[in-house]
């Protein structure tokens, strides 16, 4: 009763949402639609399609069908017709129709041809990179990447920039989504969820760098992970391993992925551990400046080894319930056991006087132990509709995300000629719990020709509770410091509804939609009582519009408004303390960011686009470091800033200059200004800016007869940047990665070698004002890497995708 419900009351304002989003003339030729299905009901998309003449079947018109099995053939005649339909690993269907006026055929299913498989290695030949009109596909399937882990895919996608634990694209942070499903995390555990991910599965990366209407408006760019979905009957299954030499400990991660379908039951499930050990180092150099005079210097060399062991679990379980209903359950889990996870630390500082003489020096010593415990759990219902490609979604999802962590800190405290001053210990015990549901609806109605339209409505809620307590010893007796605990309780509700509309005509393409998004956050820190009860409405429109000048150009536009909301940690007003002399801390009264972003490209002869691009930032926040010269503390704060502005113009090409060897390259010029109060100063405002180049070039080889053999050559640069207050030097990585194929595409081993001349390591200077730091990285970058991968099972037919190349696939119009 209440999908009925839901459905006619939908219907009615999608009616009127039609009528005003798109009055078009009815075009008086008439047309032909269908839906291409296998036989266990799932829609074939890349279909060929092809109208002959019904007496001596000469060509007249191809298309071929869309991810959801749809295709149309416009501006046909009055005529009998012979129509064809192929896809490699399927009988050929042909059926004799007769056009009096517009068409719609029922169903046409196509069935395996087993016996012309039967012996035979399919190889599929695909473009790596492939540009959309709203976003860059990056296939990984067939490329030496597949044997690494997701973050490793990351750094060799295109546009997207992996460096010193962040994610970013043109110059912002982006939102990660796995099969279209946001994953709620924060920028380093993302990065941990990836590393320990192996990407044997993984079929392609998504850069959307102007998401529609359909994603949250949370955050810029949206990098969606695209999962390979196996549609073969039967059980197919892979064990795999990948293990990585660093400079000072190796690092591994092993797991395996097994795939089971029957005609209605469609399961898959995943599981990898990552026992692995890291090392950071950096050395610190601290000017206290008062009265325009050094006062103190400080000398800083750090060094942290990790131990993690984070495991992995994936699952998906999709049940056909008839024809036209279908249910589906995922989870996802990341578990970090106590007894797997430490930190230590070490730090030897240095402390000069302003005569530059050595006066004192302090060691300290950290050691900490973790636990999480994310929990993902996703429930998923679809229901079709007579109608091809007209249906309706129900998304529930739950998330329970556990954190605790007990922190030792030691320091010793002594004089030049290393006798002992004093000593300080301190210890540190917290936790964060979080609970998010979100539950929502999409409706997908395709309308006349080519268009579609889209709708829906989501609720968000996010529940954290966040403990500091700190413990401080006086006379070797431990007592809690009630200065420095505190209790912080966040909660968010979002309310968010979106329209979307899409329509293909002639040489036009265009999509647009508004999503608006209620939101209320209430931030409550116990110890203090500051209470933060925020509300407020906002629009996002955004827009597509592309011109199609001929078949080797293409004119677009893109516009999109975005919000980045605070989060918990960076509202969180703790000073969690690192040592006796740094700590961390967020802003309660912190704002939320929204982002204008404009991109205008051309793409000619196919191959070669550019991109003009300006984006305003408005109340943009990030964490900055800063000293606090009266205290001789350093401080690392979340704030807002007042306003920042880029732009800049891109070029991509995506090449193949022979049969074996294709090649793509990116290049990426850009100004990015940022306005911002300095906290440690009087002035009303402070502008940072810098003009920056970033440049990728990645060649890949196919080798041998058999192509069994992939070479991938990479090389990347990103020249100094500014982020406000911060410069950082330049970073650059040469990546070398072999994968080859054995007995009959069943074993693939890759081998290959990351950051070859370590040159991805920078440095950091804040200087301004009475600011001056200066900060060397020291990470284990340059990486020899060695993976593994074993198939069993159904390999017959490793998956029923595609083989006929893209490029000649797009050259089908449609209706011409």
């Amino acid at each position: 009763m209440f999908v009925m419900m839901t459905y006619n009351m939908v219907k009615k304002l999608f009616s009127f949402s039609l009528f005003f989003f798109c009055l078009y003339g009815f075009a008086q030729n008439y047309s032909i639609q269908g839906k291409i299905i296998d036989q266990n009901k799932a829609p074939i998309p890349y279909a060929n399609v092809v109208l002959k003449t019904s007496t001596d079947s000469l060509f007249i018109k191809g298309t071929s069908t869309n991810e959801m099995g749809l295709f149309e053939i416009e501006n046909v005649n009055i005529e009998n017709y012979i129509l064809e339909v192929s896809y490699i690993g399927y009988s050929k269907h042909v059926t004799r129709i007769e056009v009096k006026n517009d068409l719609t055929l029922s169903e046409i299913i196509l069935v395996e041809d087993v016996e012309e498989l039967e012996g035979v290695t399919v190889t599929a030949k695909r473009p790596t990179v492939k540009r959309l009109v709203d976003r860059v596909v990056f296939n990984v399937e067939n490329s030496t990447l597949s044997n690494n882990n997701v973050l490793d895919v990351l750094k060799n996608t295109p546009g997207v920039i992996v460096n010193d634990g962040s994610i970013s694209i043109k110059n912002s942070t982006p939102t990660i989504y796995i099969n279209d499903r946001r994953v709620h995390l924060s920028s380093s555990e993302v990065q941990q969820l990836l590393e320990g991910t192996s990407a044997s599965n993984l079929k392609s990366i998504e850069v959307i760098t102007n998401p529609p209407a359909k994603y949250d408006a949370e955050g810029g760019a949206v990098l969606n992970i695209v999962t390979s979905k196996k549609i073969i009957a039967g059980y197919n299954g892979s064990v795999f391993g990948n293990f990585k030499q660093g400079s000072v400990f190796p690092k591994y991660s092993f797991g395996t992925s097994h795939f089971f379908r029957t005609k209605k039951l469609n399961t898959y499930i995943n599981y990898s551990i990552s026992p692995r050990k890291e090392f950071r180092g950096y050395d610190e150099f601290v000017n206290f400046i008062d009265l325009e005079q050094t006062t103190s210097s400080w000398k800083t060399k750090f060094g942290l080894n990790s131990k993690t062991s984070n495991h992995n679990i994936n699952a998906n379980i999709e049940y056909e319930l008839d024809k036209n209903n279908s249910l589906g359950f995922s989870t996802s889990m990341m578990i970090s056991p106590r007894e797997k996870t430490r930190y230590h630390s070490s730090a030897i500082t240095e402390v000069f006087n302003n005569m530059k003489v050595l006066d004192s020096t302090f060691i300290t010593d950290n050691i900490s132990v973790d636990e999480k415990f994310n929990l993902a759990f996703g429930l998923d219902y679809i229901h079709k509709f007579k109608k091809n490609g007209e249906k309706l979604l129900f998304n529930a999802h739950y998330t329970d995300f556990d954190f605790s962590s007990f922190q030792n800190v030691d320091t010793d405290y002594l004089f030049p000629d290393e006798s002992l001053i004093r000593s300080n210990q301190f210890q540190t015990f917290s936790s964060q719990a979080i609970k998010i549901y979100t539950g929502q609806v999409d409706y997908v109605l395709p309308s006349y020709g080519s268009g579609m339209f889209e709708a829906g409505v989501k609720i968000a809620n996010i529940n954290s509770k966040n403990i500091l307590t700190q413990y401080s010893f006086k006379n070797g007796i431990k007592e809690q410091d009630f200065q420095n605990s505190d209790t912080f309780l966040y909660k968010e509700t979002n309310y968010a509804a979106y329209l979307s509309y899409s329509k293909e005509w002639d040489s036009w393409n265009l999509k647009l939609g508004l999503r608006n998004e209620l939101t209320r956050v209430e931030g409550n820190s116990l110890s203090n009582s500051t209470v933060n009860d925020t509300k407020y409405l906002k629009f996002f429109p955004t827009l597509y519009i592309s011109n199609k000048l001929n078949d080797q150009n293409l004119l677009y536009i893109n516009y999109s408004k975005r919000i980045y909301r605070p989060r918990y940690e960076q509202l969180n007003p703790f000073k969690y303390f690192l040592n006796d002399n740094t700590f961390i801390t967020g802003d309660p009264n912190l704002k939320p960011q929204i982002d204008n972003q404009f991109i205008l490209g051309y793409t000619f002869n196919q191959d070669y686009t550019f991109e003009l691009y300006y984006r305003h930032e408005n109340n943009p926040f990030l964490q900055y470091f800063y000293q606090d010269n009266g205290r001789n503390l350093l401080v690392y704060q979340y704030t807002n800033t007042d306003e920042s502005v880029s732009y800049g113009l891109d070029f991509t090409t995506y090449v193949p200059l022979n049969r074996f060897w294709n090649l793509y390259f990116l290049s990426s010029i850009f100004h990015y200004k940022t306005n911002f109060n300095p906290i440690e100063s009087n002035l009303v405002s402070f502008e940072g800016k810098q003009w920056s180049l970033y440049a990728e070039i990645n060649n890949y080889f196919t080798l041998l007869k058999d192509k069994s053999l992939s070479i991938d050559v990479s090389f990347n640069y990103l020249s100094p940047t500014n982020d406000g207050p911060t410069d950082s030097s330049f970073v650059s990585s040469l990546d070398i990665n072999l994968k080859k194929t054995f007995w009959q595409n069943k074993a693939t081993f890759s081998l290959g070698v990351l950051d070859i001349f370590n040159t991805r390591n920078f440095n950091a200077t804040t200087k301004y004002l009475n600011q001056d730091i200066f900060t060397k990285f020291q990470l284990e970058n340059r990486l020899f890497v060695f993976g593994f991968n074993y198939k069993i099972g159904n390999l017959k037919l490793k998956n029923n995708k595609k083989s006929i190349d893209l490029l000649e696939r797009d050259r089908l119009s449609k209706g011409n």
